[in-house]
């Protein structure tokens, strides 16, 4: 059974995603909207919107005065996945085809762009004494994760990526939009920087326990994931899984594990190869280990919030179910 707490206030910031999104309506402007209302509207956890209106009540305020930041970081997080989505030529998201298919190319760039601008739109409409810095916050964030993509991206062309790097990477990619969402969420109804920093700590190491299990899930989550099973193995791409089995694998696994990379017409046995090599080095349990380290690193932060009870039990369940989901 979902936690009462996760279930209103997903009601609540998909309700205000849709009373935002219904100023730009599917078919205006040409269809430039379709995209946006499709992709956001074929699920999604709403775990920044969620953080971020969890931030503003924690606070002791209302959470509807961080809708402002919940609509900038959940149409953020989700023009990049359009994006992304191009970039790594993905046929599915969320169990749906993905925009690029769906439509085109070209109508992913133009639409994504029209999410990022959207996104801005709506953190416009944040109380202005909150305004400048949960701006700062916003663009600084936006910047880091296209530095984040672009790390992500020259990993691919680089034979000597180490899992120091990597961890870098998806903390620029994945886990300052977490942070963001925190900080801006207690920005929003006037929390003091100190405060604010902690919300942030608290979100970047939640953001890093998430992307071990994105990682996890990608490769022994079956397809729950409503996306390619195993598409970064069948990728090649450079994980925590992948990078931590290569710096541990005999000289005489990494001669095999080199040969599958070169093999594309067998997915099945390369996805099956690789994952007996990563069992057998032991990167699922360093995974599993270094994501609830992050998980107790988060919780550290809250505790110096000096939450109320009820919120800090709210942060536990999230904390939990950071490391137990199945998608």
């Amino acid at each position: 059974m979902e936690h009462p707490t996760l279930t209103r206030l997903k009601q609540e910031a998909n309700h205000a995603i849709e009373s935002f999104l219904n100023r730009y309506p599917q078919g205006a402007a040409d269809g430039l909207y379709d995209p946006v209302h499709y992709l956001m509207g074929i699920g999604g956890k709403r775990l920044r919107a969620v953080l971020a209106l969890s931030a503003a009540e924690a606070e002791g305020s209302e959470a509807q005065k961080a809708h402002p930041a919940a609509l900038a970081v959940e149409l953020f997080h989700n023009f990049t996945l359009m994006h992304d989505d191009i970039m790594d030529q993905a046929p599915k998201r969320r169990g749906n085809p993905t925009v690029h298919v769906k439509w085109d190319e070209n109508a992913g760039i133009l639409s994504g762009d029209a999410m990022y601008t959207l996104a801005h739109m709506a953190l416009a409409e944040m109380d202005l004494k909150a305004l400048p810095n949960a701006l700062k916050v916003f663009n600084q964030t936006a910047l880091e994760v296209c530095i984040g993509q672009q790390s992500d991206m020259d990993f691919e062309r680089r034979l000597d990526v180490t899992v120091e790097e990597y961890m870098e990477m998806i903390r620029l990619k994945t886990s300052v939009l977490v942070a963001a969402s925190l900080a801006m969420g207690a920005i929003a109804v006037g929390a003091n920087e100190e405060r604010v920093k902690l919300w942030y700590e608290a979100g970047e190491q939640l953001g890093l326990a998430f992307q071990m299990q994105d990682d996890l899930l990608d490769v022994f989550g079956g397809d729950a994931m409503g996306k390619q099973v195993g598409g970064d193995i069948l990728s090649n791409k450079k994980t925590f899984l992948r990078l931590h089995t290569w710096e541990q694998a005999s000289p005489e696994l990494l001669s095999e594990l080199k040969m599958w990379d070169d093999i594309d017409d067998r997915p099945i046995d390369k996805v099956e190869f690789v994952k007996k090599a990563m069992v057998e080095c032991g990167a699922d349990e360093a995974a599993r280990s270094a994501m609830v380290d992050y998980v107790n690193r988060a919780m550290s932060a809250l505790d110096d919030l000096n939450l109320s009870e009820t919120n800090r039990e709210w942060f536990d369940f999230l904390g939990g179910l950071v490391t137990q989901r199945t998608s």
